[in-house]
């Protein structure tokens, strides 16, 4: 047909513009077909009418518009892709034949790694001046994902419409965004043992319809990272990144003295002595020792390492579940064998660390590492990332990512952390669905490839971390996806229960209080198993289902 190229040339320009999000109008495309100006119009109106391309107003006034493909096309332009890239695979004989054609990665990313924003948010942006606010924490994987949607040339956002706290406040902010009459924000990233607690206050919406409207594939997902997001069999949240808790050791010095990697808190131990050195500057490990919510995460994860959760859950053939235990019936299990040899190991650890390390947590007990004066570090791999992308970092390519090492009658299960997206449960019902469109955007397997390019090792979603480009980009993603596969990732180690901020803040305390000295460890066991104890023993909150 006379008419083909032309409206190649229409629709090539709209999809191109779409994917770097600048904006369309009609005199733009009647100049790009190479016909004239009443053909150029006559092709443009016929492909409006037949619904390939959607106008939206530009203003208030209803005057001007701009042009967008619409969902169709722009299904059918990625399915064209796939086939093209998939015949050219298939003639230069580079495809095995049980492989998909989106398995396939031919000379680069394909078309579907170019972040594109659902069309429901760009048109609400479009024409009722919608903008979306949200509520995350306040670190370097949402700051870029703030950017995502405030440098997008179509201005789906401003910066202002994200608020970035830290971890404490964003939980204060979060529950008194719940006692408001209308939400202040559509969207929110909670911590994963949080869900238990907003979910029986009501405070955020089940998500299983919304789920399926919008695409999100549950079984792309890691099990146990899904199942974050999950209360009482409902889906309430969506992971949006997760990490997972691991030990990072300094291979280059453990092969200098042909010592083997740590595979128990022995081990551990035995290494940090060999090269503790207080007086060059150099120390056996670092770890997070602050008091409160970094001293009682570890003393859970390393009373997990030795086989028992903190409270008495069901036993499965791999780990421990809050499924199928009755809330009545739950009670603390810390004033233990296994919560002494936890506490004792923490007590060595002490021995062989900084000596602040008691006020030490996270960003700056990475630091100690990072520096290179630390042989070792239990760490969080999403702030690991920074040994290998960190300008200041000095451990670049000498870093091995180890399970967590195991405690007597313990394994090697690692805790998965990591935040949720929720809705609340006072949003207004109007902006729900765009408030599910977004989440659906920032967890899509697209937006998390290029978060993972970009130095940020979330990769929840299995087809991100079999993405040969995505793993290609950092041993971290390699090293997760490896755990998953021996299915050494868990959640049971922070349970979340309703209660679970008030067992982090009571075994922050006592903890702290033992490895100071100022009680013994005995003493700080009972006293935070009573403390617990108490705090279940609490009405419970409705659930609200």
């Amino acid at each position: 047909m006379a008419d083909d190229e032309p409206i190649w040339n229409i629709v090539a320009f709209l999809i191109r513009n779409h994917i770097h999000g600048q904006t369309v109008t009609i005199s733009m495309l009647t100049q790009i077909t190479d016909v004239p100006y009443a053909t150029s119009m006559r092709l443009i109106k016929r492909l409006i009418d037949e619904g390939h391309i959607i106008k939206t107003s530009r203003g208030k006034t209803g005057k001007s518009f701009a042009l967008q493909p619409s969902n169709e096309l722009l299904q059918s332009f990625q399915g064209y892709a796939r086939r093209t890239k998939s015949l050219l695979a298939q003639t230069l004989g580079l495809r095995p034949t049980l492989e998909q054609d989106d398995d396939y990665y031919f000379g680069g990313t394909p078309l579907g790694s170019n972040i594109i924003p659902p069309m429901r948010i760009v048109q609400k942006r479009a024409e009722d001046q919608l903008e979306l606010r949200f509520l995350l924490n306040d670190d370097n994987y949402f700051s870029s994902m703030r950017n995502m949607w405030a440098d997008f040339r179509n201005n789906l956002a401003s910066r202002k419409s994200f608020d970035l706290l830290p971890l404490p406040e964003l939980y204060t902010r979060a529950l008194n965004n719940g006692q408001q009459g209308v939400s202040t924000y559509d969207v929110m990233a909670i911590n994963m043992p949080w869900l238990g607690e907003f979910a029986a206050k009501g405070l955020i919406r089940p998500l299983g319809q919304l789920i399926q409207k919008t695409g999100v594939n549950p079984l792309d997902f890691h099990p146990s990272i899904w199942s974050t997001g999950t209360w009482n069999g409902q889906d309430f949240g969506v992971p949006g990144y997760c990490t997972i808790e691991i030990l990072a050791a300094r291979r280059d010095l453990f092969t200098d003295i042909e010592l083997p990697f740590p595979k128990a808190f022995n081990d551990v131990i035995a290494a940090g002595k060999r090269f503790h050195d207080p007086q060059r500057g150099m120390y056996g490990i670092v770890w997070d020792g602050a008091r409160g919510m970094p001293i009682a995460s570890s003393f859970m994860f390393f009373l997990g390492a030795c086989g028992q959760p903190t409270l008495s859950l069901r036993k499965t053939p791999h780990g421990y579940t809050l499924d199928g235990v009755d809330p009545e019936k739950i009670v603390p299990e810390i004033n233990s064998d296994a919560g002494l040899t936890a506490l004792d190991y923490m007590h060595q650890l002490k021995e062989i660390s900084p000596p602040e390390i008691l006020n030490m947590a996270w960003d700056q007990a990475l630091a100690v590492f990072m520096k290179g004066n630390a042989a070792m570090a239990y760490c969080w791999t999403m702030r690991a990332a920074r040994f290998e992308y960190d300008v200041q970092s000095v451990v670049k390519r000498r870093v091995e990512y180890l399970p967590q090492p195991s405690g007597p009658r313990g394994s090697r299960a690692s805790p998965i952390g990591g935040f949720l997206f929720v809705i609340p449960a006072n949003l207004p019902q109007e902006r729900v669905e765009v408030a599910a469109d977004a989440i659906a955007w920032m967890a899509s397997r697209e937006a998390m490839k290029a978060h993972v390019k970009n130095g940020f090792p979330i990769a929840p979603r299995f087809s991100v971390s079999a993405d040969p480009e995505a793993a290609a980009s950092s041993p971290i993603v390699r090293f997760v996806d490896q755990l998953a596969k021996r299915n050494l990732l868990h959640t049971w180690q922070r349970p979340n229960l309703p209660q679970y901020t008030a067992i982090e803040r009571i075994l922050g305390d006592e903890i702290h209080d033992a490895l100071l000295g100022r009680k013994s460890d005995k003493q700080a066991l009972e006293n935070a198993s009573t403390r617990i104890s108490k705090t279940l023993r609490i009405r419970k909150p409705h659930f609200a289902g």
